[in-house]
């Protein structure tokens, strides 16, 4: 498996305070659903997760929102804190904080459609921060391709850098690709995972990053930083 553990980083511009808050919470709130009684815990995530038949039918709208704020266990949780703490923070920089903020939570919403959309009839809870994170990992391949990304190869236990391009490029073709496998009818694949909550985080933040960056920025650090990368894609 290969994580990334870094990237280049923006200099000056804002400071990245509600990419950090919202490791913070997402960390906070799964404490919470651990110290709840185990009787319980099912419980919680059926209250707070987004139900697809349930929002289909104009129920418990709130959990479209409260639902990116729960996971699903410890590697659920440590994964995505780990993506968002690598590539959130570069976006939040050159944007600022209420409109990173609004892209977060947009980003989860979007998911949450698309999630729901290719399963309307599912009465299972969805949970996790992974349609938002993915919407900040299409921002950023966007925003910047070339930033050298640092990564960990568990089995060869090394790191080495390479392209955000390369590595976001692949990442979001493995989104699309089990996407389209899980919903082809006569396919025995099943997961647990949420691959169409993914994909529409992605798609959204493709979108808004391409808008920011030909629209938003100009006469930004983002400019500054782009003009200094040769390199760039």
């Amino acid at each position: 498996m290969i994580f990334p553990i870094e990237d280049e980083q923006v200099q000056g511009g804002h400071k990245p305070f509600f990419s950090y808050l919202l490791i913070g919470i997402n960390i906070l709130v799964f404490f919470i659903q651990v110290t709840i009684p185990p009787g319980l815990q099912q419980g919680f995530v059926m209250e707070y997760g987004v139900i697809p038949i349930e929002i289909v039918h104009g129920q418990d709208y709130f959990t479209l929102l409260t639902n990116m704020f729960l996971h699903g266990g410890w590697m659920h949780l440590i994964g995505n804190m780990l993506f968002l703490w690598v590539f959130a923070d570069n976006i939040e920089a050159v944007i600022g904080k209420i409109p990173f903020i609004l892209f977060y939570l947009g980003g989860g919403l979007a998911a949450s459609a698309a999630h729901i959309l290719f399963n309307p009839e599912s009465s299972i809870p969805a949970i996790g921060a992974s349609g938002a994170i993915s919407a900040v990992l299409g921002a950023y391949l966007v925003m910047f391709p070339a930033s050298k990304i640092r990564v960990f190869v568990l089995f060869l236990f090394r790191s080495f850098y390479m392209p955000a391009l390369f590595f976001l490029g692949i990442w979001g073709v493995q989104q699309f690709i089990n996407g389209f496998i899980s919903i082809v009818p006569s396919s025995a694949y099943t997961t647990s995972v949420a691959w169409w909550a993914h994909i529409g985080g992605f798609i959204f933040g493709l979108v808004t990053g391409y808008i920011i960056r030909r629209r938003f920025l100009s006469r930004s650090r983002y400019d500054t930083y782009i003009a200094s990368r040769e390199d760039l894609i």
